[in-house]
């Protein structure tokens, strides 16, 4: 009875733990369109800064309870953060899983982004976005907080770095033409009154 009792207590300890991480790796968002349920996130979640990772992008017929295959064809895809321009991703099928493909990306920036599914699924026109946040997929996060023993700067923060330096050096240049400046109506000055007192002797 007691080994009973234990296998049935370890079966749910584990069904319990997969479902757990089921469902923290896959914040997906899952969308309608048509007969079709769309699925889209980041294939790697949680997702970083400065680390190489995908669209995931799975396609099911509703109809059919079937994946779609053959999609890499037909559709074409891009990612944006922050108001920036587009980056085109190439959409390629996932090996070994039909009606799953990729768009791979390194993201450099924190923050939301957008993926932009645009062309045909069979004979359905496609032009949707689906937007990182609450309820849909991972914004990207930061890893200083993961960094150890040493913290390095991703792209984001040596961007922002190099911007604080530009307008250092901007105000720097600024207060050397203004001091030049000085300097020079100074000395014109200064000639001026030499030149004056000169005639007056």
């Amino acid at each position: 009875m007691y080994r009973v009792l234990s296998a049935a207590s370890t079966i749910v300890i584990v069904a319990a733990s997969l479902l757990l991480f089921s469902g923290t790796a896959y914040a997906h968002e899952r969308r309608t369109i048509g007969p079709y349920q769309f699925v889209v996130g980041w294939l790697n979640e949680p997702a970083y800064v400065g680390q190489l990772n995908s669209l995931d992008l799975r396609i099911t017929d509703t109809r059919s309870n079937q994946p779609v295959s053959g999609l890499e064809k037909t559709l074409t895809a891009d990612v944006t953060a922050g108001g920036l321009a587009p980056f085109t991703l190439t959409v390629s099928a996932r090996f070994g899983t039909a009606g799953a493909y990729n768009g791979w990306v390194m993201p450099t920036v924190i923050g939301t982004y957008s993926f932009h599914i645009k062309g045909k699924v069979e004979s359905l026109d496609v032009d949707e976005r689906f937007t990182s946040g609450p309820g849909t997929f991972g914004d990207i996060l930061n890893t200083a907080e993961l960094q150890y023993p040493a913290k390095v700067p991703v792209a984001d923060d040596l961007g922002k770095q190099l911007a604080a330096a530009k307008d250092d050096a901007s105000q720097a240049r600024g207060l050397a033409v203004a001091g030049f400046a000085v300097a020079l109506i100074g000395s014109v000055l200064a000639m001026v009154a030499y030149r004056g007192t000169r005639r007056r002797t």
